[in-house]
């Protein structure tokens, strides 16, 4: 139905796509972007595109605005040449906590991304771990949403032998569901950190711990780690309530300043994390050995042969 496969990288995950293009196979395909004086940008394939299987790898992680307009100039450019289908590839959505209105004379941006993203020219979507679920029913394009945990948990559990009792502990309750779902799969018992946002929603203030962790080894989770406010705060009250050593399992490291220096200052014993999101090189620096990035390229790349093979993702998970 549609001819080869043809990979794309946009400039914010150059090394995340070369990996998914080496268990692919298959070479990057060369395109020229170009940002003028005025910062408008400009893309110019390499070769024609006319009735292929067409991929393009961009996180709309930081620079926010300059990701998401390079994706959605390089959906119309692969469209208007006559692409057979196209596929964004987007591990890190931005605006996902922008979900809905909690509150008068607001956005809901999560869902104006979606649909720049459809307008553009993308036929099908492929993403990690959305801040919420109702953000797939934004899309009336179909899609794949995958999740890094698998990764986290095979990871995670080659550790358990060596800890104390370990636990894991939901940094908040909004993320309790999946954070159980992870705890399940490692067979082990589950704890939430309370929390409640301020009425201006600029911070939180952490309640209480909901669950034993004293004399216990944590094994805090979330989805994603922004200016790690929360995890400061999940860290200390599990601290507080007598836990022992404490490891920090995540998907997606946005790392907004402060997060870097509010990790450091953590007796973190792993921040085990994956590329869903590039993390410079000064950032992993101050992080040293107790930083470990999970890739998420083989993931990528099996999906990415399913789908253009017509065959199911959901085995590759046995789901």
């Amino acid at each position: 139905m549609y001819g080869d496969i043809k990979l794309f990288a946009g400039s914010s995950t150059p090394e995340l796509a070369a990996r998914v293009a080496e268990y692919l196979g298959i070479p990057l395909e060369q395109v020229d972007l170009i940002e003028f004086p005025n910062e408008n940008l400009f893309v110019r394939l390499h070769r024609s595109v006319r009735g292929q299987d067409v991929y393009i790898i961009q996180t709309t992680s930081r620079p926010v605005h300059r990701n998401l307009m390079e994706l959605l100039i390089m959906l119309q450019t692969v469209r208007l040449d006559s692409a057979a289908r196209i596929t964004a590839v987007v591990p890190y959505l931005c605006y996902a906590r922008s979900d809905k209105k909690d509150q008068p004379r607001v956005p809901i941006t999560a869902r104006l991304v979606a649909d720049m993203i459809q307008v553009a020219g993308a036929d099908r979507y492929i993403t990690f771990d959305l801040h919420a679920g109702q953000i797939q029913g934004f899309f009336s394009i179909p899609g794949d949403v995958l999740t890094a945990f698998h990764l986290l948990r095979d990871y995670v559990r080659t550790l358990i032998p060596s800890l104390h009792r370990p636990v894991v502990v939901s940094v908040d309750l909004g993320f309790a569901k999946k954070a159980r779902n992870f705890a399940e799969a490692l067979g082990l018992p589950i704890a939430f950190v309370e929390k409640r946002r301020l009425m201006d929603g600029s911070d939180t203030e952490v309640l209480s711990v909901v669950g034993d962790v004293e004399g216990r080894d944590v094994i805090l989770v979330d989805d994603e780690v922004d200016t790690a406010g929360s995890v400061t705060k999940a860290y200390r009250a599990v601290k507080q309530h007598g836990a022992r050593d404490v490891y920090l399992a995540f998907v997606h490291p946005v790392f907004s300043d402060p997060a870097v220096e509010r990790l450091r200052a953590l007796d973190l014993k792993r921040i085990i994390t994956t590329d869903t999101v590039p993390i410079p090189a000064e950032k992993r620096a101050q992080l040293g050995d107790r930083l470990v990035v999970l890739t998420i390229a083989e993931m990528l790349g099996e999906v990415i042969r399913r789908v253009h093979e017509g065959r199911s993702v959901g085995a590759l998970f046995n789901e």
